[in-house]
């Protein structure tokens, strides 16, 4: 089974095809974090939404405090989410990804908490050098060419745990737990949905595995620097444009660069993504003659974004890395 996003004007088809419905308001109860019966779920964005809701199913509510189109590390957290968090039954959230959740979280003080980045390791992919060529080593082992971004607590650590189904699925599992401690009389429900989760991502990786033998290239350049840990996972050298921040402009040295890289590592594809604009890798792509196309970070949900995010960067990779 694929591992969607929903699109926010076909909502209704997203949730009927995924067993998911997203919610951009909290809606709980002063008392015990429950909203008629089910448990009052927060989540941060939507890859923490998504996994509370498939694990969840229907013996929750959940909510996000990161409104459709808008771009996660940008959120600024209101008062009156905040409020909400200090009623929730449980908060799902990426520690360092968003500093005003991080912020709003200590504040309001929830009852419980699932920290994403405590289920998994998470890794510093290393920062650009101006102009240089970083590359990476080969599968699990190396480091793919990254830029890290600056997010608070460790500013080193790559905090897109999402993009590797590998990584993901121990985050599940770990959302799973935490789901179980928060309402054990459903601890049922959420060990099976948790292991039918596992097993989809699991297929997923096996995928990925498969879909990108016998490629011609392992690099592929695209805006910012959010592939680090799939790179790494299945071989590949992720060239970031901005890196540290999407919508920053690169440095004259880094698009020289990237001239320099798209050459010699016969690159075909400029990607992009939809939350943030595509102009600056059009410009390059226009500049080097290649093609663009999206490789999305599934970071958020938007009016762009297609209906099969993790099997269509797979597909943009296949095409772009000329995997056969």
């Amino acid at each position: 089974m694929n591992i969607r996003r929903l699109r926010p004007t076909t909502a209704l088809v997203g949730a009927a095809a995924l067993g998911l419905t997203t919610l951009t308001a909290c809606s709980t109860n002063a008392g015990d974090g429950r909203t008629d019966g089910k448990l009052d779920v927060v989540a941060s964005f939507y890859p923490m939404q998504f996994l509370a809701q498939r694990i969840g199913g229907n013996a929750v509510h959940v909510s996000s405090l990161t409104k459709p189109g808008v771009e996660p590390h940008d959120l600024e957290i209101s008062p009156r989410q905040t409020a909400d968090l200090s009623k929730a039954g449980l908060v799902v959230y990426l520690k360092g990804l968003q500093p005003s959740v991080d912020r709003a979280i200590a504040q309001a003080e929830p009852k419980q908490v699932a920290d994403a980045a405590s289920y998994t390791s998470l890794e510093d992919h290393g920062t650009e050098v101006e102009g240089e060529h970083e590359h990476g080593g080969e599968g699990e082992a190396g480091e793919a060419g990254h830029e890290g971004h600056g997010h608070s607590g460790d500013a080193a650590a790559d905090p897109h745990i999402w993009l590797d189904p590998v990584r993901y699925a121990q985050v599940a599992k770990g959302v799973g737990k935490a789901l179980e401690k928060a309402d054990p009389d459903h601890a049922a429900t959420y060990k099976k949905n948790t292991t039918a989760l596992v097993k989809e991502l699991s297929t997923l990786d096996q995928d990925f595995r498969s879909g990108l033998k016998g490629r011609s290239s392992d690099t592929f350049i695209t805006t910012h620097a959010a592939f680090g840990y799939l790179a790494e996972r299945y071989g590949l050298r992720q060239e970031a444009i901005s890196g540290l921040d999407p919508e920053s402009e690169p440095s004259p040295a880094r698009v020289k660069g990237l001239h320099t890289i798209a050459k010699k590592d016969k690159v075909n594809t400029v990607f992009f993504e939809t939350l943030v604009s595509d102009r600056t890798a059009r410009t390059l792509a226009g500049d080097l003659h290649l093609r663009t196309d999206v490789l999305d970070p599934i970071e958020g949900i938007g009016s762009k974004s297609k209906g099969d995010d993790m099997r269509a960067n797979l597909n943009a990779l296949r095409k772009a890395l000329g995997a056969k």
